[in-house]
């Protein structure tokens, strides 16, 4: 491919509105690709515009970087998504963001029953321990116990 048709990582952040850190993210996890000139720098094609931009929109409504890695991988390499890619990749999503807003929307509504009360009483906590999930893995200090992320 001539490189005219190519896009440095400086030119790919500056279309995109995303930082040159992040696209190196990307690419790490997978993301995105570049192939390497005879000098070792990064050069884009032109269709990793729309998959940045579909990334972020992903990323923007809590996709996972892994789950949007899976979708991605169902595209043709070398090809700008297309607005048919972009609804059978949300198609995929909905399900999850549907689950979500019923959470964010169970927590917003038992929420002010648990302002001010410090947690105390874990088994009565409906967003720390939502139907005492805790006093049924057993007897201790369960949240002690769980290995940091």
């Amino acid at each position: 491919m001539p490189e005219a048709q190519e896009l440095s990582v400086g030119q790919l952040a500056e279309r995109s509105g995303v930082a040159v850190s992040a696209l190196h993210f990307y690419e790490t996890r997978g993301l995105i690709r570049s192939r390497r000139t005879a000098g070792n720098q990064r050069r884009y094609t032109r269709d990793t515009l729309r998959r940045v931009a579909v990334i972020r929109v992903a990323q923007r409504v809590g996709i996972p970087l892994a789950t949007i890695r899976e979708a991605l991988a169902t595209l043709p390499d070398d090809r700008t998504p297309t607005r048919a890619d972009w609804s059978r990749l949300s198609a995929r999503w909905r399900g999850e963001l549907d689950a979500r807003i019923r959470q964010l929307s169970q927590l917003r509504d038992t929420l002010d029953a648990c302002i001010g009360c410090g947690c105390l009483s874990l088994r009565r906590c409906r967003l720390a321990n939502p139907a005492d999930e805790l006093g049924r893995q057993g007897d201790g200090a369960r949240r002690w116990n769980e290995a940091p992320d």
